[in-house]
């Protein structure tokens, strides 16, 4: 009797603090107005997916996709889009669960899948080979295409990218613990509290100045999405740890391997470790800066990536 009663007065008080604190979902239109923009496109894929792309800069450019990290959406290549749309076509997307693209019908969000993602948006798009660039998980997703479709790819760059296993006593952002933390897993389907991605993305810039209400917002509201918070959860179950990291010395495409020296979520002797295991590989690393550069150091890095994709010399960053 008595643990009925603690069962029933803890489910009311739960009940209560959902109603109290909870965070309803947003209708897809109400952020598709917020969020897209006169580039924004909405591809239909197979599966019914509607995914959220932009194809920019020059029409018959060479291009170049990019692909963004867990929870981000595709405006943190807008730095990048800006620096480089006058000598690139630019395709940046929302990966599943994530940004506008949102839950998708499979509920597949592994890197396989998120691979497969980007061939088929990418073949819809027409871009029949084209250089790939990914950041934390989507470099993950960019390594893992390269070793699936090297036919279809010039080069490669790994951002601060994800695949290695963490090091014993490396301490994972406040957002993830809680993520991966059961039950707490459950509430935050109901429960996603703002200033938790206030203190994500200050784990993911060494200048807090980056991290303006905007950007918090945007990222809050895009994981309000509906369907958005089950799609985290769903990929927050998937194990942590990269089975083909092992086989990255067969990626063929030259690779540019970019990292913020003060990254705080993805270490940077990770650099090193792409670099000793893929076969042509350059390394550039910024000091002062976090886990992504594309923002933090957005000049330097675009700056790097163009003189790669134009196969300059390689040498000491100018000054």
């Amino acid at each position: 009797m008595m643990a009925a009663r603690v069962l029933a007065i803890l489910t009311a008080s739960l009940i209560l603090a959902i109603l109290v604190f909870g965070d309803r979902d947003i209708p897809p239109d109400v952020l598709e107005e917020r969020y897209a923009n006169e580039a924004s496109r909405f591809v239909e894929l197979a599966d019914g997916t509607r995914a959220h792309i932009r194809d920019q800069g020059i029409r018959d450019g060479e291009v170049l996709v990019l692909v963004h990290g867990s929870n981000a959406s595709l405006h943190t290549w807008e730095p990048w889009v800006a620096l480089l749309g006058d000598s690139f076509r630019l395709i940046t997307l929302d990966l599943p669960g994530h940004g506008l693209t949102g839950r998708t019908p499979g509920d597949d969000y592994s890197a396989d899948s998120m691979a497969g993602f980007v061939d088929e948006v990418t073949r819809k798009l027409g871009a029949a080979r084209f250089h790939l660039a990914g950041n934390s998980m989507g470099g993950r997703v960019a390594w893992r295409y390269a070793l699936d479709h090297p036919e279809r790819l010039d080069k490669l760059i790994l951002i601060d990218a994800s695949g290695f296993p963490a090091p014993p006593g490396f301490e994972e952002s406040l957002g993830f613990r809680l993520a991966v933390t059961p039950g707490v897993q459950q509430l935050m389907l109901f429960i996603t509290p703002r200033p938790i991605f206030a203190a994500s993305l200050r784990d993911a810039f060494s200048d807090p100045a980056f991290v303006t209400d905007e950007m918090v917002t945007r990222y809050h509201e895009l994981q309000l999405r509906e369907g958005s918070r089950k799609a985290s959860l769903v990929r927050y179950q998937l194990p942590p740890d990269d089975p083909r990291i092992g086989e990255i010395a067969g990626i063929r495409a030259p690779t540019l391997v970019l990292w913020g020296e003060n990254d705080r979520l993805i270490p940077v002797a990770d650099a090193q470790r792409f670099e000793s295991a893929i076969p042509d590989c350059r390394v550039r690393i910024y000091p002062g800066v976090g886990h992504v550069p594309m923002q933090e150091a957005a000049a330097a890095s675009a700056a790097d990536v163009a003189a790669f994709l134009r196969g300059e010399p390689w040498g000491r960053p100018q000054s």
